[in-house]
């Protein structure tokens, strides 16, 4: 993280989608990065939540996990078209092949990565993630990363988050990431 920023203004040349596990800095990092590059932010789970009236929590328990990912796939299909963005995902979104086949064609998929103990610290006073609702929430924050990292290993990108940084020395870790491949051009 050496290296400075363009001086001149940035131009993001396709939709970047932020992947990576609940606590990794997806939204945070996403709203930054997008008044950085003065872009739409867009999040799949608050537009779910929106169009549903009702929490994520609540549509697991009433409908279950299929059927949220089923509307998962469908929002964030809606939210692929138009002008370049910022997209932030839910932590399971990228899991599916299906998914990963249609955002990948669309967009750059950049994956947060973080280790564990950092996204304990980040998450383990929610009590938003249903997924974590379970008597050792650790555990099952531990299961998950391991489980669901060979899918995010497949993004196109990836920038390891450091637990010392702030969400805007993250955004400029991105932001060199994706200046390195012309997702991001300086004008």
């Amino acid at each position: 993280m050496g290296e400075t920023m363009p001086k001149g203004g940035l131009r993001l040349t396709q939709t970047v989608v932020l992947v990576g596990m609940p606590g990794a800095g997806k939204t945070a990092v996403g709203k930054a990065l997008a008044a950085r590059l003065q872009v739409a932010f867009k999040d799949s789970d608050a537009e779910i939540v929106e169009s549903a009236r009702m929490s994520i929590a609540e549509i697991f328990e009433r409908d279950g996990e299929a059927f949220f990912r089923e509307k998962e796939a469908q929002v964030i299909d809606r939210l692929l078209s138009g002008e370049p963005c910022v997209l932030s995902t839910g932590g399971g979104a990228w899991l599916s092949a299906s998914n990963r086949q249609m955002i990948s064609g669309q967009a750059a998929v950049l994956w947060l990565e973080a280790d564990l103990e950092l996204l304990w610290t980040r998450v383990r006073h929610k009590t938003t993630r249903p997924l974590l609702r379970t008597d050792d929430p650790k555990a099952t924050l531990a299961e998950l990363l391991e489980t669901r990292t060979p899918a995010y290993r497949e993004a196109a990108y990836a920038v390891t988050v450091a637990p010392k940084w702030s969400i805007a020395q993250t955004t400029d870790a991105v932001l060199q990431r994706l200046l390195a491949d012309r997702v991001v051009e300086a004008l």
